[in-house]
């Protein structure tokens, strides 16, 4: 299997189209909204690495975080349209429902970052974290178990991505617009963990919310991406040498 390189430093289903379209009227406002925030924001840039000049790096500032952001939101919207692709035997209809609900939400995520970032940066694409590809190894597509682990873990990451990334934010436009990500990708967190263990507090165990501040984790984007790296999933390299 190809390994990812990487490189960071040192360190329920949408019950009709009118529905699944007014999402994707929320992700339009969105947009809109990057684009506007973008007028007066001095944080975007790129630095390229001078190790790897063909190799994209993610950037500083602002721009950096919504590239970082993106990178995951195609790992997660390639994931489950896999999973919808070639659902499970024996499905139940509610994990059908719940697993196109995220299907769609994710896809809805990349396409808005892609469509923002792009603006964002005057359509200068030198600038966008190009389509990723992936390859799950030996990962069983059919196997609920697998599936939902794997589920499991791609989305308590996410919302540790996204807290932790908060701070690097300067710009209070995006930080709102992450502020809503993040809330939908808890959500999906809670959703996957009860079809894991139905009628349990998993959804919000001891190892996603501490007890003794009922926060959840928050990580910056080298542990993050290290261990996205480590997964083998991402096989498209590329470096975030700009962000903490």
């Amino acid at each position: 299997m190809k390994k990812s390189i990487v490189k960071v430093k040192p360190v329920k289903k949408a019950t009709n189209r009118r529905q699944f379209l007014k999402l994707g009227g929320m992700g339009v406002v969105g947009a809109s909204l990057l684009v506007a925030c973008s007028n007066d924001d001095n944080g975007m840039g790129m630095m390229p690495d001078p190790d790897n000049p063909d190799i994209f790096d993610l950037g500083e500032g602002d721009l950096g975080v919504l590239n970082y952001a993106y990178a995951l939101e195609q790992l997660e919207a390639d994931f489950y349209t896999k999973v919808v692709n070639s659902f499970y035997g024996n499905i139940s209809d509610e994990e059908m429902q719940v697993l196109t609900d995220l299907y769609y939400h994710e896809v809805n995520h990349r396409d808005f970052f892609k469509a923002a970032i792009t603006a964002a940066v005057d359509g200068n694409t030198d600038l966008v974290l190009p389509t990723l590809e992936f390859d799950y190894g030996n990962l069983d597509f059919g196997n609920r178990e697998q599936v939902l682990t794997t589920a499991s873990v791609l989305e308590d990451t996410g919302v540790a991505a996204y807290n932790g990334a908060g701070r690097l934010i300067s710009n209070p436009g995006y930080l709102l617009l992450a502020g809503k990500i993040v809330s939908v990708e808890a959500r999906h967190a809670s959703a996957i963990r009860t079809l894991l263990n139905p009628g349990s507090a998993d959804f919000a165990g001891d190892d996603y919310v501490t007890t003794d501040t009922g926060l959840a984790a928050a990580l910056d984007p080298s542990v993050v991406l290290s261990a996205v790296g480590d997964t083998g999933f991402i096989t498209t390299p590329f470096t975030a040498n700009n962000l903490p």
